[in-house]
């Protein structure tokens, strides 16, 4: 996945687009008041019916939705509280046939004259792309026109995907020119939290369950029998932990404004192979409903420069934490050979890991 297409369609790309775009973009939001006279949040939308799809058959939109306002889409999640601002202020989300849930982008919309203040209304998204053109007719029906049939590929993505394939996944010929009408903000609420419903199971994010001055200890022992059923797993023993000298790195270094940001955390891995423990440690930060975490050399077993092998933790059912090694960053192999620089090709890729007392996670 490209960056272009990450930050159009998720919720920690709004976040870094706010960091990037500064707040020329935020200054100008909820300023369209066609589309809001009272500055209010504004939302139009239409779901055709099965007559109307019938006799369109190039058009696959079957639910379409235009939000004007503040972001439906994200929520508490595992970024700072300082980072998610959002300088958008235009989000589309279209159901097509067939689909189970929506998808959606976002961007910016304000007019397309020299002071911003008349002329036709343009739509931009990430990496100066088209989001839509809008007006609104004398009945107060919203004209969405420009909805590109890529919203949410890839800009090139014709090329690499092949145009059968392509054609499959991007918008209908007929995907263009909607006429939506005036809706309550709920309804188009409504239908942004379609697109990810929030999972009751998984509770609060990370970064509220564990605090920046709180130690925990989270971890796994494979039985004989689990081994077993799983000759290509090489952990035996898993921890993941933030102890005494974690805590003082980020109390002497880090901004509690900004957890996780800064988190340094342990993993401890023992193997089949190995009876012996073996260390890293990982600096993390917040990104969408995950922690991302890069090896450090500090307090580590090995020297070279690992930067770029990473983890990742999420919040799981239950108080547990999922922990996925994509890029064999675990310490199960010499992080530092090349050995360690392929893909993880064994069992050793995701753990679901149980609250431990402290003392399982002792050195």
């Amino acid at each position: 996945m490209t960056l272009c297409k990450v930050l159009a369609r998720g919720a920690w790309g709004v976040a870094l687009l706010g960091l990037l775009a500064g707040s020329a973009l935020a200054d100008d939001a909820l300023k369209l008041t066609e589309l809001s006279p009272n500055g209010a949040d504004a939302c139009f939308g239409r779901v055709y019916d099965a007559a109307h799809l019938k006799a369109h058959p190039k058009q696959k939109v079957a639910r379409i939705f235009f939000y004007y306002g503040h972001d439906p889409v994200s929520r508490p999640n595992e970024e700072p509280a300082a980072n998610s601002d959002s300088s958008y202020n235009a989000f589309v989300t279209t159901t097509v046939r067939g689909a189970k849930a929506p998808e959606w982008a976002g961007g910016w919309c304000n007019h397309e004259s020299e002071d911003g203040k008349s002329g036709p209304i343009h739509c931009g998204m990430d990496c100066d792309r088209t989001l839509a053109s809008l007006k609104v007719d004398d009945k107060g029906r919203l004209i969405l026109s420009d909805l590109q049939p890529d919203i949410y590929l890839d800009a090139g993505s014709e090329e690499e995907l092949g145009a059968a394939e392509y054609d499959r996944q991007a918008l209908g010929k007929e995907d263009d020119n909607f006429r939506l009408d005036p809706m309550p903000a709920a309804t188009c609420k409504a239908e942004f939290a379609r697109i990810d419903p929030i999972d009751p199971t998984l509770g609060l994010p990370l970064r509220e369950r564990l605090k920046p001055d709180q130690a925990f200890c989270y971890g796994r022992d494979y039985d004989a029998s689990h081994l077993a059923s799983h000759p290509d797993q090489l952990t035996q023993s898993i921890r993941v932990f933030r102890g005494p000298v974690e805590l003082a790195s980020f109390a002497s270094g880090g901004d509690a404004a900004s957890w996780p940001d800064g988190a340094d955390i342990a993993v401890t891995v023992t193997t089949r192979q190995k009876s012996a423990k073996v260390t890293q440690t990982y600096s993390c930060q917040g990104e969408a409903d995950q922690w991302r975490c890069a090896a450090s050399s500090k307090m580590s077993d090995f020297s070279c420069d690992i930067a770029q092998k990473e983890i990742f933790l999420k919040r799981a059912a239950n108080g547990t934490m999922m922990l996925a090694n994509p890029n064999s960053s675990l310490a199960i192999v010499d992080l530092c050979s090349k050995t360690a620089d392929g893909k993880t090709k064994s069992d050793d890729k995701v753990y679901r890991l149980q609250p431990m007392p402290q003392s399982a996670c002792a050195p």
